[in-house]
């Protein structure tokens, strides 16, 4: 199963590359003219944790909407029909049910860092809109519609949620100096290298 993961992040870089490049250094480019011109402070953490949401979004779109029509899958608008179709562990059950959870976990993290609601009610309904939003999309791509996929992408995201209230949690009780800017701002560089790195060793 690591291979098979390791082959579709390969995948979803190769596919999203050119698109994410151009992004990235559009919105870097406007983003820091605006920041400097207005002689606004700059948090790194916050620039690069928002820029990656909006890579993580792209990348959503692009694995989302890829044509892929398969003739052999009809929709589904029966919950858990194509759940419980699947063994555990094997390798349908890993790309279509463990699939669709991680799809969505990041979701649920940037949702709880932006909206910061102690109520699991707001990050519910996030996802719920998006998840069906996604699939209704897909119904008229060629793709097709599984609300299962839709119950699968809201566990994901909710579970990206507790993560972060959890991570949150956590780091409320660390020192306060682990907890200043100059902190935050060298440990999420030091992710962000570490993560550019590791994709270009992917690639």
């Amino acid at each position: 199963m690591n291979q098979y993961f390791t082959n579709t992040v390969h995948d979803i870089i190769n596919s999203t590359l050119p698109m994410v490049i151009v992004t990235v250094i559009v919105l870097v480019t406007i983003r820091l003219i605006y920041l400097l011109k207005n002689k606004e402070h700059i948090t790194w953490y916050k620039e690069i944790f928002m820029l990656t949401f909006v890579v993580y979004i792209l990348c959503l779109f692009q694995i989302v909407t890829v044509q892929d029509t398969v003739s052999w899958s009809t929709n589904n608008f029966v919950p858990f029909k194509e759940i419980l179709r699947y063994d555990i562990g094997s390798a349908l059950f890993f790309k279509n049910i463990i699939g669709n959870i991680l799809l969505f976990l990041p979701f649920g993290f940037f949702v709880g860092y932006i909206i910061k609601s102690k109520d699991i009610i707001l990050p519910l309904i996030i996802c719920i809109v998006c998840s069906i939003s996604v699939e209704t999309v897909q119904l008229y791509i060629g793709r097709v519609f599984d609300v299962d996929d839709i119950i699968l992408n809201v566990i994901g995201g909710l579970a990206g949620y507790f993560v972060y209230r959890i991570v949150h949690s956590f780091a409320a009780k660390l020192p306060k100096a682990f907890r200043s800017e100059i902190f935050l701002n060298i440990i999420t560089i030091a992710l962000f290298i570490g993560i550019t790195y590791l994709l270009i060793v992917l690639l």
